[in-house]
């Protein structure tokens, strides 16, 4: 199974990744954590590119190929290795991060952008998704405003989160919106029933 979390930065979806996956150790599961963009070297290296301010903008088409760069190369040499080893994969962002950011963000036509992310995934989805969901003027407040990401406005980030509830709206069948607005211990008691309910599905659904 293939679970991703998104959202905008500041939102919480790594706290509530890490819970998850020590909880998962401790049913007997083995996943693999990983994030993007990131996960093997090469996508490291265009991560520290991509979020490391500098002394003039980045293009649009340009940020949007270079996450699709890494992401070629994390799916090929973590996600889809893992998938076929019969790993549960957890990552800390994906497709949806480039539609919300890149596309709602940005403004980048998106029939365009997801003829590049089918290109560079090769079509691979994720299962279940996480949509941890905060007001942005709150999650700014919580965020460090470190990386070049961070430092864009407000009506910036208003437009990925509204990009973000249309892919929700979307697919529902994958995406659940969790209230970020709430205690740490409460959220992730919500993803972890969730989970279990969706690899109790698995289980039933292998064994036919």
């Amino acid at each position: 199974m293939f679970i991703t979390v998104e959202g905008i930065d500041g939102c919480g979806k790594t706290t509530q990744l890490e819970l998850l996956a020590e909880w998962l150790r401790e049913q007997g599961e083995e996943p693999v954590l990983t994030r993007e963009p990131g996960g093997t070297w090469l996508s490291e290296e265009i991560r520290r590119l991509l979020l490391r301010p500098g002394p003039e903008p980045v293009s649009a088409v340009a940020e949007l190929l270079l996450y699709a760069a890494a992401r070629a190369e994390h799916v090929a040499r973590v996600i889809r290795p893992a998938l076929a080893a019969g790993r549960l994969v957890l990552a800390d962002r994906y497709s949806d991060s480039t539609l919300a950011y890149q596309v709602a963000g940005r403004g980048l036509e998106r029939s365009w952008a997801e003829a590049v992310l089918a290109g560079a995934t090769g079509g691979l989805r994720p299962d279940l998704t996480f949509l941890f969901d905060l007001a942005p003027e709150q999650a700014l407040a919580r965020a460090a405003r470190a990386d070049r990401l961070e430092q864009e406005d407000l009506a910036f980030f208003e437009r990925v989160r509204a990009g973000y509830l249309a892919i929700a709206r979307a697919e529902p069948e994958r995406v659940v919106v969790i209230d970020s607005n709430g205690p740490v211990a409460a959220i992730q008691a919500q993803v972890r029933r969730l989970v279990a309910a969706r690899l109790a599905q698995a289980r039933r659904e292998g064994d036919r």
